[in-house]
């Protein structure tokens, strides 16, 4: 299993802590840190969509004007203004078994307790 985040953002600190917990093993990768390629951006956003991965309420969001913005919904540009700005991304992103998930929520916890 796969967690992307950032490790200042509240929601990966309690999802690698319950991870931990439960003892499951993980591979995290800090998108700010490390970054991620738009490959597999583009592949997120194939599967999970615009709406989905793009977090609208982020301050990154906020600073983007007009054009930016409609860029980071755009299938043919997306991946690439979120690979500049890994901010804009939702988070956490779980790859788990080939699936993709955004988020902390009760019903990836019970997922992720198998």
């Amino acid at each position: 299993m796969k967690i992307y985040g950032i490790k200042s953002c509240d929601g990966c600190r309690k999802a690698r802590r319950f991870l931990d917990e439960i003892e499951r093993d993980h591979q995290w990768t800090d998108l700010r840190e490390d970054g991620v390629d738009e490959a597999t951006i583009q592949r997120w956003l194939d599967v999970l969509g615009a709406e989905t991965l793009v977090n609208r309420r982020s301050t990154t969001w906020r600073g983007l004007d007009e054009q930016q913005r409609e860029q980071a919904m755009a299938k043919t540009s997306a991946a690439n203004l979120l690979a500049a700005h890994p901010t804009l991304i939702k988070r956490p992103v779980f790859e788990i078994d080939g699936e993709l998930s955004v988020g902390f929520t009760p019903a990836i916890q019970d997922r992720l307790r198998g």
